[in-house]
């Protein structure tokens, strides 16, 4: 996925449009995710999916099932802002 990318359209399960802003991409071990929120929405929740590819060799994005890799991101993503923060 391309580091510039600002924004992302999804579709929720009634398939409806919802655009989120793209916080951050991070590459984890050799894979790669992004951390997204909700547009003109206030809220301190974030997304977090991972970057695969599909049959054809096209990025999809996919939810983070299981809990140990969730946990590892959510601390990759905290420890990126934290020190953020500090500096």
């Amino acid at each position: 996925m391309d580091n510039n990318i600002d924004s992302i359209t999804l579709y929720d399960e009634e398939n409806n449009e919802v655009e989120f802003d793209v916080i951050t991409k991070m590459d984890i071990e050799d894979k790669e995710y992004v951390i997204l929120v909700p547009k003109d929405e206030d809220t301190d929740e974030a997304v977090a999916l991972r970057i695969d590819k599909d049959a054809e060799g096209s990025e999809v994005l996919v939810t983070i099932d299981d809990d140990d890799e969730f946990a590892v991101v959510t601390e990759a993503y905290e420890t990126l802002f934290s020190s953020d923060e500090l500096n």
